[in-house]
Order: structure tokens, then C-alpha cells, then sequence
């Protein structure tokens, strides 16, 4: 009886220890979790908007921010959404001269074909909301 209780204990400690160790490898290290800069493909660069960039485009553009991206890119697209946090990979920062220097097309392609925790939303979006949040996303850049 007295092995049965020590093989018993030992299978638990083992066991909660790979649990545990499981656990802490999975999420304690999420900035390690690092992906390839996001390309998007040259021909990209080539599409452009069809609707002019005016006050209603940016308020529509500015309605599907807030429904479809602010709770992973943040309300000012910094970024720092609270659902993003817990992605392992942080979201775009629109601020950033990465994102600011990529064409319109290249961004309405990476949120056309989404990559990693980034859904692709082709299939959810007109071509012209895609086009609204691209507009809106180009605003949110140029505020600080």
C-alpha cells in the first residue's frame, strides 16, 4: 500500500508538472512567437480605390473599425486592442512607418487574405468597405 501511495503521488506530481510545464510554455513566452515580416504580393501595389476618400467613406470606414478591428488593433489603431494582447503576435500598429509605408492595395490585400490571427475578410466584405477601411486605417495613421 505504502508503494501504491508513493507511485500514485509520483504520477501526480509527473503528470501536474507536464501540465504545468505544457502550460508555461504555451503562454508564458508569447513575444518568442515570432512570424516572417508580412509581405504582401507586388501586384498588390498595383490596386487602387475606386471610391473617393471623402467624410462619409471615413465614417463608414470608421463603423467597421469598431465592430471588426479596435478589439485587436485598439480604438486609435495602436495596436494594443485588448483581444490582441492575448494573440501572441501584436497587431499592426497603424502609426508605425511600416504600415504607413505600404501601398493601399497591399493593405486591402493582407485584410482581404488576413494571415495567422488576422482573419481574412474577403468573404465578410464588399470591396468597397474593404476600400472604407483602408481610407479609415490611412486616417488613423496620420493622427497621433
Amino acid at each position: 500500500m505504502f508503494l501504491n501511495s508513493i507511485l500514485g503521488a509520483s504520477f501526480i506530481l509527473l503528470f501536474g508538472s507536464a501540465i504545468a510545464g505544457f502550460s508555461f510554455q504555451n503562454n508564458a513566452h508569447p513575444a518568442s512567437l515570432s512570424q516572417e515580416p508580412w509581405v504582401a504580393p507586388a501586384w498588390a501595389d498595383t490596386l487602387k480605390s475606386p471610391f473617393h476618400e471623402e467624410p462619409l467613406t471615413l465614417a463608414q470606414g470608421e463603423e467597421l473599425f469598431t465592430l471588426y478591428c479596435a478589439s485587436c488593433h485598439g480604438d486609435a489603431g495602436y495596436g494594443d486592442g485588448a483581444a490582441g494582447g492575448a494573440l501572441g503576435q501584436k497587431p499592426a500598429n497603424f502609426h508605425d512607418t511600416l504600415v504607413k509605408k505600404q501601398t493601399d492595395g497591399a493593405l486591402f490585400w493582407k485584410l482581404s487574405n488576413g494571415r495567422g490571427n488576422m482573419p481574412p475578410f474577403k468573404d465578410v466584405f464588399e470591396d468597397e468597405q474593404k476600400w472604407q477601411l483602408v481610407a479609415y486605417i490611412r486616417h488613423l495613421g496620420k493622427t497621433e
